[in-house]
C-alpha cells in the first residue's frame, strides 16, 4: 500500500474516525481489546475525532454498569447493552441491537471507520452501513483467521453469511506481520490493499519501573524464589498445560526447586484443568494463581519475573512479550508463535518447539543458572522494544492508511 502519495490538506489535519470494537477499555483487556483502545487514545492526542461503538460486556459473563455513552480522553465512546449469552459463551460474539439505530443516524458523519477483529455483530452492522453509504473502512483482523475445532463450524457459518464480504468491501486492510499478510492473500485480498504495521504498546507505562520485590511481597512469594511468569487468559489454545508440565520436568529432572510458577490472568473456562494438573503432578505449592491482575500489579509481575513464557502454539502476534521486554525480563516463546521472530531477531528470548517439555524446561533451568545471560537479554530487549514498538511512531502508519482511502474516495468521487 503506497504511503507517500499527496494528500489534500483537509486529511493533513483532522479526520473523525469511527473505531469499532466488541469491547473496550475499562473490559477486561483481550489484545484487540487493548490494541483499540490504545490506538484511539493516540489518535486523540493527535487531534483526530474519535468515536468508539463497542459493547458493554466486561468480559463474558459481566457488565459494565451506568456508562452508555462516555468520554475517555477525549474519545466519545458508545457501549450498546448485549443481549443473551449463547452466543457469547460458543463464540464470544455480543449482540448489540441497539447499535443499528446509532449507526444509521451517525455513520456519514464520519471520515474513515476502523473495524477490529473479523468475526463481530459490530462489524456486521457497521460494514453494511458503511457500503450504502459509501464510507470506506478498514478491517484489523488481530490473529482472527485462526480457526479452532470446537468453533470451526460456528466460523465457517459466519464467514460464508458475512465474513468474506466484509473483508471483500475493505478499503484497506492491516496486518500485524508478513504472517498475517499471507493470510489475507490466501482470503482474497490484494495486495495493494494490504499495510502491514505491528501493534505497539503504551511505552509511558514503562518509562520508570517499579522497584523489584512488589509483587512477591503482595502474592507472599519468598524473595528469593525464582519466578516464571505466564501472562493471559486461562484458555485451553495458550499452551499453559504445556507450560506446567515444562515446569514440573524441570523441578523434578532438572533440580530447578528453589523456583515458583505465577499463572496470572482471567480465568476463559481452563482454570479448574489447569489447577487439576497442578495437583495430580503434586506441585501445586509452588504455582500460584492471581487472577486478573491491574495494570500495576501487571508490570510489577513483569520486574519481579525471572522469565516470562509465552508458549502458544499458534498466533500471529503476542503483546506480552514486548510488556515483559520493556520490564527488562526475557522471554520464551513457541517456534510455531509469529512473534517468535521479533523475540529473537531483539535477542530478548528463546523459542522452543511446542509441546517438547525438556527442551523448555532446560531453557528455563539455562536462565536460571546464568545470572549475565538474563542481566544482557533483558537490557537488549527493553532497548529493542523502546526503538520498534512505541505507538507514537507506529501510529502515524496507520493515520496513513486512513489518509489514502479517503483520498482514493474524494478521487473516485472527482470522476
Amino acid at each position: 500500500m503506497l504511503v507517500n502519495i499527496f494528500l489534500e490538506n483537509k486529511f493533513d489535519k483532522h479526520m473523525k474516525v469511527l473505531q469499532v470494537c466488541q469491547k473496550f477499555h475499562p473490559s477486561v483487556a483481550s489484545g484487540s481489546t487493548k490494541v483499540a483502545y490504545d490506538i484511539s487514545m493516540e489518535l486523540s492526542n493527535r487531534g483526530h475525532s474519535i468515536t468508539v461503538y463497542t459493547s458493554d460486556m466486561k468480559d463474558s459473563y459481566s457488565r459494565i454498569k451506568n456508562c452508555e455513552i462516555e468520554e475517555i480522553n477525549d474519545v466519545r465512546v458508545h457501549r450498546f447493552r448485549s443481549i443473551g449469552t449463547v452466543a457469547v459463551k460458543k463464540m464470544k460474539i455480543f449482540v448489540t441491537p441497539l447499535i443499528m439505530s446509532r449507526v444509521k443516524k451517525e455513520i456519514q458523519n464520519f471520515d474513515v471507520i476502523h473495524l477490529h477483529e473479523y468475526r463481530s455483530f459490530q462489524n456486521i452492522i457497521v460494514a453494511y452501513h458503511a457500503k450504502k453509504y459509501d464510507i470506506p473502512y478498514v478491517l484489523q483482523v488481530h490473529g482472527s483467521f485462526r480457526e479452532t475445532s470446537t468453533k470451526q463450524r460456528l466460523k465457517w457459518i459466519y464467514d460464508a453469511l458475512c465474513g468474506y464480504r466484509i473483508l471483500s468491501a475493505a478499503s484497506g486492510v492491516v496486518a500485524l506481520n508478513n504472517v498475517e499478510a499471507e493470510q489475507y492473500k490466501r482470503m482474497g485480498v490484494p495486495e495493494d490493499r494490504i499495510a502491514v504495521i505491528p501493534n505497539g504498546i503504551d511505552l509511558s507505562a514503562y518509562a520508570d519501573l517499579p522497584p523489584k520485590g512488589l509483587f512477591k511481597r503482595k502474592f507472599g512469594i519468598a524473595g528469593d524464589r525464582k519466578v516464571i511468569l505466564y501472562l493471559g487468559r486461562i484458555h485451553e489454545t495458550k499452551g499453559i498445560a504445556f507450560l506446567i508440565r515444562s515446569y514440573n520436568h524441570s523441578i523434578k529432572k532438572m533440580g530447578c526447586k528453589n523456583t515458583m510458577l505465577v499463572i496470572a490472568g482471567p480465568d476463559d473456562g481452563y482454570l479448574n484443568e489447569v489447577q487439576s494438573l497442578a495437583h495430580s503432578l503434586d506441585i501445586s505449592n509452588s504455582v500460584v494463581f492471581t487472577g486478573l491482575l491491574s495494570d500495576k500489579d501487571k508490570i510489577s509481575a513483569y520486574v519481579d519475573a525471572n522469565i516470562v513464557v509465552n508458549v502458544e502454539p499458534v498466533n500471529v502476534y503476542g503483546i506480552v512479550p514486548l510488556e515483559a521486554a520493556a520490564c527488562t525480563t526475557p522471554v520464551i516463546v513457541s517456534s510455531t508463535n509469529a512473534i517468535s521472530e521479533v523475540v529473537l531477531n531483539g535477542k530478548f528470548g528463546f523459542s522452543v518447539k511446542y509441546g517438547d517439555v525438556n527442551d523448555l524446561a532446560g531453557i528455563m533451568r539455562k536462565i536460571f543458572t546464568n545470572n549475565d545471560l538474563l542481566i544482557d537479554m533483558g537490557q537488549k530487549g527493553r532497548k529493542f522494544v523502546f526503538e520498534n514498538y512505541d505507538w507514537t511512531n507506529i501510529i502515524g502508519k496507520l493515520e496513513n492508511v486512513y489518509k489514502e482511502i479517503i483520498q482514493s474516495k474524494q478521487h473516485h468521487i472527482a470522476q
